[in-house]
């Protein structure tokens, strides 16, 4: 008899345990020395198709600016920044200048002016030459104000969040997110892109050093990240799964006490 409870036992273990997995960030670094390489997959995010971008203007000419405000009242003998935004004219979202399907922001007086493939420093720049031919001496500033990404699956805290600094790595958008569960799948994380037009699937493996000097390490606005689960949680999500442990281990017991009987 206690052959046959021993056996038991040795089932019911066994079939509890699941297949180990990896569980650590960069295991593939040595960790008996320092880990170093030159910074080149950094990508300075350039404007696209519905970005909303906030565009200010700041002159010495009170006169010229109000060509591009809602009326404001300049104040004399003072540096004056206006908003571009405010103006009733341009064609924009709320707060800020949507970039049309033809990756274009309508701007009062000078009408369209496509921006879109360019960084915030090139938009800058070239939105500098237009105003110039009303406004003397202007400098001018972009910025995203929709820069956002999302994290989602087999996370802590599943969720959009928006960057003000407009730069963030993808370690940083799972920091955000609480970072991954126990379930989620460390090797095989998916991140969705869309480019000029074109939606992307790409697989990152989060156990390997080379993630560092990805392509895919800094996030773009409006990319997703979707952290799978491991198999063993779909199954548990699975109706049809929800028997198989009992009778796997129904069928352990009956062959043991079978086995047990006979000898």
């Amino acid at each position: 008899m206690r052959l046959f409870f021993t056996y038991v036992v040795i089932v019911l273990l066994a079939s509890s345990c699941a297949s180990s997995r990896k569980l650590t960030y960069f295991s593939n670094l040595d960790s008996k020395s320092d880990y170093k390489t030159e910074i080149k997959n950094e990508i300075e995010p350039k404007i696209q198709v519905d970005d909303l971008l906030g565009i200010t203007v700041s002159s010495l000419s009170a006169e010229s600016n109000m060509l591009y405000n809602s009326g404001t009242v300049a104040t004399p003998a003072s540096t004056i920044s206006t908003s571009i935004a405010s103006s009733p004219t341009a064609a924009r979202s709320g707060e800020g200048y949507l970039v049309d399907k033809s990756g274009e922001v309508n701007l009062p007086v000078l009408g369209k002016i496509k921006l879109a493939g360019l960084t915030k420093e090139q938009a800058a720049e070239k939105l500098t030459d237009e105003v110039k031919k009303t406004v003397k001496n202007p400098t001018v500033n972009v910025r995203f104000l929709n820069f956002k990404i999302t994290v989602i699956g087999e996370v802590n805290r599943p969720a959009t969040f928006t960057v003000p600094t407009e730069k963030i790595t993808v370690l940083e958008a799972l920091g955000l997110a609480g970072d991954m569960t126990a379930y989620g799948r460390r090797e095989n994380v998916l991140l969705i892109r869309e480019k000029d037009g074109i939606r992307s699937a790409i697989r990152v493996d989060f156990t390997n050093k080379d993630l560092l000097s990805s392509p895919y390490f800094y996030l773009q606005q409006n990319d997703v990240v979707y952290v799978e689960p491991v198999k063993s949680k779909e199954l548990q999500g699975s109706s049809s799964s929800f028997y198989l442990p009992i009778i796997s281990v129904a069928a352990s017991v009956i062959s043991v006490l079978v086995f047990a009987l006979t000898r």
